[in-house]
């Protein structure tokens, strides 16, 4: 094939999952961000359209390019003239995404030859200057007991040799999106989640890992984790609310209807539910209602090798790895009396045998579940702490408030969705209320 040939090749037919991850650049050679996936319109008669791109750009911001802006695709490369619109894409109803929504779908041969997934979908320019969907990369897959088996079999297939493409409405695997996702943070994933249908959303939701999927929930927002809770079945979502961080499934529990609620606490571990029922009984916007019931808690007697042991787990979060709480037994909130903090930057200094408890920084002065979030806040940034002791009349530690939970308390409901001015002046109202 000569040269010729195989540059029109790449400029008149590409491969979506291929096309994923591409960077985009501007006309003068910026790069402005890259390929997510690709929008397409189903059409009972012909074949699928495709109408443009979903580009990720600065800030994880996912925008809208159509096709018509898109004057180059190169292998490695999307060249694209004029501005982008920076406005937030939203799926509409009558779109489909051929990466999140199509690849791994179930489909028919017409032939009557048996059931397969579509493994890629390849686009082609038409004479119109249009990109169509014009051939699908099928896997044949065979009924078994768990569901369907692969048999290694794969076809590049017509449009019209197949039957099923727009179909919606029915459970659909999402092997592929999964491994696109794998090795993302899960704030990414939930942003990924985020720009999915709701069907779409709950059928990955439902195949992630327990411990995945407590870890996406916390940084959804309430709409959508509310959604994907209530679509699962119960003993799976409580399991999964055993995984979350108290605080975070405090939220997310007092997010749903009382009968629904009661009935994931009493499946919970009771420990677990135990925590969540104490968080739910403070007011939202005090400290009692921010907090966590699990931060780093040591006896006196500990050294510092136990310390570094313990901020070394992978289930702290770094907010709360910087400061470990020194109490009296029992060790699990509520405590025995709380005596003080160990900052991690000061227990790098000492040798591996010292005693954390002849380290204490005892002027660090814990506040009431009552405190107001402002007080808190003022606190942190007299102080630049990381967490914040909270403790009860007795002086016992009940829990610790860290900065990310404050973050989020100030930041509007919808954070996630709102332009950048939009959630600047919503943290400005909210700075200034608390």
């Amino acid at each position: 094939m000569s040269e010729t040939r195989q540059r029109k090749n790449r400029t008149t037919r590409v491969f979506a999952a291929k096309l994923a991850g591409t960077p985009v650049f501007d006309p003068i050679g910026d790069r402005v961000g890259r390929v997510v996936d690709i929008v397409l319109l189903m059409r009972f008669r012909g074949a699928p359209r495709a109408v443009g791109m979903v580009v990720e750009v600065d800030s994880r911001r996912r925008v809208f390019l159509p096709f018509t802006r898109v004057t180059s695709i190169e292998a490695g490369a999307v060249i694209m003239t004029g501005r982008m619109d920076i406005r937030r894409f939203k799926q509409r109803n009558s779109e489909s995404m051929a990466i999140a929504d199509m690849l791994d779908r179930l489909v028919e041969f017409k032939d009557g030859s048996g059931p397969g997934r579509i493994s890629d979908i390849a686009l082609s320019i038409t004479p119109q200057r249009d990109w169509v969907v014009s051939q699908y990369f099928i896997e044949r897959v065979r009924p078994s007991t768990l569901g369907y088996r692969r048999t290694g079999e794969s076809l590049l297939v017509e449009v019209g040799e197949i039957t099923g493409t727009a179909t919606a409405g029915l459970p659909q695997d999402a092997s592929t999106l999964l491994a696109s996702l794998e090795n993302l943070k899960p704030a990414d994933v939930a942003d990924s989640l985020h720009d999915l249908s709701d069907q779409r959303m709950i059928e990955v939701a439902q195949q992630l890992p327990d411990e995945r999927l407590a870890d996406v929930l916390e940084e959804l927002s309430d709409d959508d984790r509310v959604l994907i809770v209530s679509a699962l079945e119960a003993k799976r979502a409580a399991d999964v609310l055993d995984e979350m961080q108290p605080d975070d499934a405090a939220d997310l529990v007092s997010e749903l209807p009382q009968a629904k609620a009661s009935q994931l606490l009493d499946l919970m571990e009771p420990e677990e539910a135990e925590d969540v029922r104490r968080l739910m009984s403070y007011a939202e916007h005090t400290a009692g209602g921010l907090m966590t019931t699990e931060p780093i808690i040591l006896p006196p007697e500990a050294t510092v090798s136990m310390l570094l042991a313990n901020v070394r787990r992978e289930d702290i979060p770094a907010t709360l790895a910087a400061i470990v709480f020194v109490t009296r037994p029992p060790l699990e909130t509520p405590t025995g009396k709380y005596l003080g903090v160990v900052h991690l930057q000061r227990a790098l200094r000492e040798p591996p045998q010292t005693l954390i408890g002849s380290i204490l920084d005892m002027d660090l002065e814990p506040v009431t579940p009552e405190v107001s979030i402002g007080t808190v806040t003022r606190l942190m940034a007299t102080y630049n702490l990381t967490a914040v002791p909270v403790v009860d009349d007795a002086g016992k530690l009940l829990g610790a408030v860290s900065v990310d939970d404050v973050l989020d308390n100030l930041m509007p409901d919808d954070w996630r969705d709102a332009d950048e001015e939009v959630t600047d002046r919503a943290i400005e109202r909210n700075a200034a209320h608390g």
